[in-house]
């Protein structure tokens, strides 16, 4: 356990950022979801519409630092990759 003050402070500010970002990426995660969803239901339209309220979501978690930068940019791509993948299928 932290004596000093100042460290007792950082463990406080981390304990707080690490909730932060677990939300950010647990909620980043659960829009991803709904897009799959749609994707496996076949239901292209629907997928179009999950896909535009997640990417926000995305690229927002990337600004906070949550995820890389490449990271959301790859997990949006592919994933309007497999949605336009569903009107050839």
């Amino acid at each position: 356990m932290a004596n000093i003050a100042s460290a007792r402070k950082r463990i406080r500010q981390t304990a707080k950022r690490t909730a932060r970002n677990t939300a950010r990426k647990s909620r980043m995660r659960t829009f991803i979801k709904k897009v799959e969803t749609a994707i496996a239901a076949g239901n292209q339209e629907e997928a179009r519409e999950a896909l535009r309220a997640a990417q926000p979501e995305i690229q927002r978690a990337a600004g906070k630092g949550v995820v890389h930068h490449n990271t959301a940019s790859r997990k949006i791509s592919r994933l309007s990759a497999r949605i336009k993948a569903i009107a050839t299928a």
